[in-house]
């Protein structure tokens, strides 16, 4: 077994396009796991193994393999670039250690590599960057390093520079060893020598050489020491000192090439296994009691209690794998596992490792190790595994709420036997898809991040599962709210010859600041309501709110105080007094100024100059309000916030209009109030 320090846990991260699957491919062919290199262009890359991501071309769900290069054992997970699947990225980086974030040579810092950046320093990941497509027509190196610095605020330390530049691209320069790589073509890139410098970049390597050793002095004592008496570190202490920086995400080292042409691959992998972190190099694990709520912590040693954290579920024609991350123990199929989340004793009937959709059995998971787990009944994404004479209960993930639904029907009655569990499965899977039936139309309502997460969804049930549907037109999660406070009162009277029923409250409604659910306060005096129907209130309060009091739309931002009411000795019940509660808050909904609000997006466009004119008027007449313009090269960066109902089928029209050479990116990013004219035409009030 290669020891914890040899050990390297790492996500390859991007913007969509940016080549992070042709990287993966690469590195599985150098470090000999794969014989030949996939393409995604030609739908046959080893890590986009799913139909759909071969069809489209970018990558849909997170796939793991590991491989070898010089000793290390490296755990890769390469990772979605589209903004409809970042629930992927971010629960693989919540057990990662490190990650290379790469970014196109032409393009720069786009949108998505922005929230993958962020979503890296809320977990406080080391990272590397690479430049890729040093090969492409206007590939800038130093524009590149540029954009990492001013739009990620990130401190980028250059440990080579491009030898040559778009087609002329032969290797890379050295700073650390100020030598030149240069790859030999026919060996598809498995091969290269070392030159010198030639003399047209020998000022510019020292120039970039002199910036690395004045930022690494910065944090580096021993470089520091030779910087201040103006001598030359040697290379053991500018390794040394690179990988102190970055461990502490102080800086970021930066590499360049070209995955595509077979070109940076292997200095990359040395760079992994010099600068990221292993297991023993990040802080121990930290977790509370589920019963005391003490802080624990756990060290990455199978002499500690076992520790694990189910980061992925994943269904596929052998069964539901749970993906799991241990960080302390060993995991093995013998004995019985504590979840602590859900307070379930699971048994894990066989663990495998994976490459993409392939896997290899083994017998046990130490400290380090990313295994698929078979056999858990109970496990959901983000649970905790222990042992039940030691539990720890590890940080949970949070995801972002889905902001697109659309109704969904069986296509025949077989069909309709097997809809619900399907759904359910995919749901289990995916922490950003949701289901859920509306009472009023008794229709089956499915919700995600986007029309192509949608979309997928759709694709994988009729694929994987052989259940046809029918959807409906895409539904807005709109939501509503209070702009002023209203008082009223509920009441629930009801004779049935026997006991009767006796409920009222008085309640005053107002706007708030919370985006989730009514903040209920209680004021009542004592005397008129019994405390114990006091949670009968709140729930019909929590009810009513649910189900919406103007259009039928969840209401939030709102306080409710329960001012007082009055009983009955012998009638009332809490029954009772749900339903008056329930009333009150109708009445208030009819008394009470109410308005709409609807998903704002944060939208970026790419676009180029001769096309911008026709966006931005497209744009404005979505609504949307454009807040910033950039460049990149001779593109465009369109930043605006638009309503997310005027977006639908967007990329079809932003293909029209720049004959298919515009891209764009979007997030949800607030909640604002709806237009009046708009308004009622969504509630069909005059």
């Amino acid at each position: 077994m290669t020891a914890y320090s040899k050990k390297r846990n790492i996500g390859i991260m991007a913007h969509i396009d940016a080549g992070k699957t042709t990287i993966t491919e690469r590195i599985l062919f150098y470090s000999g796991v794969e014989h030949r290199m996939g393409e995604v262009h030609d739908g046959t890359t080893v890590m986009d193994w799913m139909a759909e991501e071969r069809e489209r071309g970018i990558t849909i769900t997170s796939a793991a393999t590991t491989c070898s290069w010089k000793d290390h054992l490296i755990n890769v997970i390469d990772t979605p670039g589209h903004v409809d699947f970042t629930a992927e990225v971010e629960r693989c980086l919540r057990v990662l250690d490190g990650a290379v974030a790469v970014f196109c040579g032409v393009a720069g810092v786009q949108a998505q590599s922005e929230t993958v950046w962020r979503q890296a320093d809320r977990y406080h990941i080391p990272r590397i960057a690479f430049i890729n497509k040093m090969d492409r027509p206007g590939a800038d190196f130093d524009k590149a390093v540029h954009s990492i610095r001013e739009r990620l605020g990130a401190t980028p330390v250059m440990l080579q520079i491009p030898y040559g530049q778009e087609d002329e691209l032969r290797g890379q320069i050295d700073l650390v060893r100020m030598q030149a790589i240069v790859y030999d073509s026919d060996s598809l890139g498995a091969t290269y020598h070392i030159e010198d410098i030639p003399d047209h970049l020998h000022t510019e390597a020292e120039l970039h050489r002199d910036e690395m050793i004045e930022i690494l002095a910065e944090h580096s004592d021993r470089i520091a020491e030779h910087f201040v008496h103006d001598r030359e570190p040697d290379e053991e202490d500018l390794i040394a000192g690179i990988r102190q920086a970055t461990l502490s995400a102080a800086v970021t080292p930066v590499l360049c090439g070209s995955a595509l042409k077979n070109n940076g691959i292997q200095p990359l992998l040395d760079a992994i296994c010099a600068y990221l972190p292993s297991p023993v190099d990040i802080p121990p694990t930290t977790g509370i009691h589920p019963e005391t709520e003490e802080q624990i912590s756990r060290k990455p040693s199978r002499k500690e209690p076992l520790t694990a954290l189910a980061f992925k579920l994943s269904a596929d024609r052998f069964g539901e794998l749970c993906y799991t991350r241990v960080y302390s123990g060993k995991l093995t199929t013998s004995g019985r596992i504590y979840n602590a989340t859900r307070d379930r004793v699971e048994r894990a009937n066989q663990l495998w490792k994976m490459h993409a959709d392939d896997r290899i059995a083994v017998d046990e998971a130490l400290p380090g190790d990313i295994v698929a787990v078979v056999g858990l009944k109970f496990t959901g994404t983000g649970d905790t595994l222990c042992t039940r004479e030691d539990p720890i209960i590890l940080e949970q993930m949070r995801f972002p709420n889905p902001v697109i639904s659309q109704a969904i029907e069986p296509k025949t009655m077989d069909d309709r036997k097997q809809l619900s569990e399907v759904l359910a499965q995919l749901e289990k899977e995916d922490p950003t898809f949701r289901r859920r039936v509306d009472p009023e139309t008794g229709q089956t309502i499915v919700s995600g991040m986007g029309e192509l997460h949608l979309e997928v969804i759709l694709q994988r049930m009729q694929r994987e599962f052989a259940v046809g549907a029918n959807v409906g037109p895409p539904r807005v999660a709109y939501r509503e709210t209070f702009l002023g406070s209203v008082e009223v009162e509920g009441k629930y009277i009801h004779q049935t010859g026997g006991r009767g029923q006796y409920g009222h409250v008085e309640l005053r409604v107002e706007p708030a600041d919370s985006l989730s659910g009514p903040e209920i306060i209680d004021e009542v005096r004592e005397g008129d309501i019994p405390r114990e129907f006091i949670p009968d209130v709140e729930d019909g309060i929590r009810d009513a709110c649910s189900g919406g009091l103007l259009a039928g739309y969840p209401v939030i931002n709102l306080k409710v105080t329960i001012l007082g009411g009055s009983f009955h000795a012998e009638d009332s019940s809490d029954r009772a007094f749900m339903a008056a509660a329930a009333r009150a808050m109708q009445r208030a909904g009819e008394q009470g100024e109410m308005a709409l609000l609807e998903p704002i997006m944060d939208v970026q466009v790419t676009v180029p100059e001769q096309y911008m004119g026709d966006v931005i008027t497209d744009l404005t007449g979505r609504r949307a309000d454009v807040t910033g313009m950039g460049m990149s090269g001779d593109l465009r960066i369109i930043e605006a916030k638009a309503p997310l109902a005027e977006l639908f089928g967007y990329s079809t029209t932003l293909r029209s209009l720049s004959q298919g050479r515009a891209t764009y990116s979007m997030e949800p990013l607030e909640y604002a109030l709806v237009p009046k004219e708009a308004a009622k035409q969504i509630t069909g009030l005059a």
